[in-house]
């Protein structure tokens, strides 16, 4: 078997969900050590790892990034390399991921570039949107901020080998919001004598249409989680929250989505005599892609005869690789994973291993590109 097949499928039979992939690191860091990079690091973020690779000649730092987490979904697929983790499984497809880049590292140690130099990222925890933030902040990455950053990812219900590509936003931004109002418990009888805050809560859940509508460009707010008070009877609620997800095509217009619910959601408290309290978790950034790396990548495309779609709107889920597009100038695409292959997070969900090749020969001809001046 193809040793860059057989290392996926191992990472498939061992996920790990995000902030728990020592062994995942460990697995990568085992298969790089033959390869000789010129500079390891290690525990970058959290449990990520990055491999520098330095050309010959001074020139450009391109950064190359996959993820290390799976997800916290039982598999229900057969294949025979089946998830041996009760609970977890690689349905991503982040083990296809890692496979390419360490097949670009492969090639890497047999030819480095000839200007310049590449690190080949592995970030964990992607799927709860803490990963790039935690990489980024890390003094440990001032050693390999980059030029240009890349990342792909594999996309079901497109066909196998296809480029996906957009100019500008190629996915949404996106962050969960939680909305806990805080009033006073009373006799269910007596309402009165209590806070209850069902009112501000339906009064936030009908206001939200109208706050979309004010905010030009395209964004979403999504429904999640109501809870208020408890089952029992003979009680009026004293507490209660909303969870949201939101979300849009523009950094900018996702901050000012976020301004907007809680500026409502404060008034609302006020008038019921509430307290609020607001919490963010799972936040992603715009995902942008850059014109010059943009260049960079439709020139390997070109180069291999890809067959490449241009998207005319961008997705509206989100990837947590949109921080480096905030940060760098930078490049995300996806990669056909076959009409028939199960949407990504379902149970039945495998990545196809014909994908890997593909992906490494469209990363490394972006290096080669790049250090060849053919940019």
């Amino acid at each position: 078997m193809n040793p860059l097949i057989h290392l996926r499928h191992s990472l498939h039979q061992h996920p790990e969900i995000a902030g728990e992939e020592t062994e995942t690191a460990q697995r990568i860091l085992e298969f790089f050590k033959p390869l000789q990079a010129d500079e390891v690091i290690e525990n970058l973020g959290g449990t990520g790892l990055a491999f520098i690779f330095k050309g010959k000649n001074p020139g450009k730092r391109l950064l190359f990034r996959s993820e290390l987490d799976a997800l916290p979904i039982e598999e229900k697929g057969d294949p025979s390399y089946r998830s041996t983790i009760s609970g977890k499984g690689h349905l991503c497809g982040h083990d296809g991921h890692m496979a390419i880049l360490c097949g670009l590292g492969e090639k890497l140690s047999q030819q480095r570039p000839d200007s310049g130099e590449v690190v080949l990222l592995f970030q964990p925890a992607e799927e709860t949107g803490e990963g790039a933030k935690r990489v980024l902040e890390d003094p440990k990455f001032d050693k390999i901020r980059p030029d240009f950053a890349f990342a792909l990812h594999n996309l079901p219900g497109f066909p196998l080998h296809q480029v996906i590509t957009r100019k500008g936003t190629f996915a949404a931004g996106s962050t969960g919001m939680t909305l806990q109002f805080i009033g006073k418990t009373s006799h269910a009888a007596h309402p009165e004598d209590g806070r209850n805050p069902a009112a501000a809560i339906s009064q936030l859940i009908l206001a939200l249409p109208e706050i979309r509508k004010s905010i030009l460009g395209y964004c979403l707010a999504t429904v999640i989680h109501v809870q208020i008070g408890s089952l029992a009877f003979g009680t009026s609620a004293g507490i209660g929250s909303l969870s949201l997800t939101l979300r849009a095509f523009d950094q900018e217009n996702l901050e000012q989505l976020i301004e907007e619910v809680e500026k409502k959601a404060k008034q609302l408290a006020k008038a019921e005599n509430l307290d609020i309290n607001i919490q963010f978790q799972e936040s992603f950034a715009v995902s942008k892609n850059d014109p010059a790396a943009a260049k960079l990548a439709e020139q390997a495309f070109e180069s291999l005869d890809l067959e490449v779609l241009e998207k005319a709107d961008p997705f509206r889920w989100s990837e947590d690789f949109g921080l480096f597009s905030q940060s760098c100038p930078a490049y995300l695409f996806g990669l056909g994973a076959g009409e028939n292959c199960p949407q990504l997070h379902e149970p039945t969900y495998d990545f196809p291993d014909e994908l890997i090749e593909t992906g490494v020969g469209i990363f490394d001809r972006i290096i080669r590109n790049q250090s060849e001046g053919k940019s």
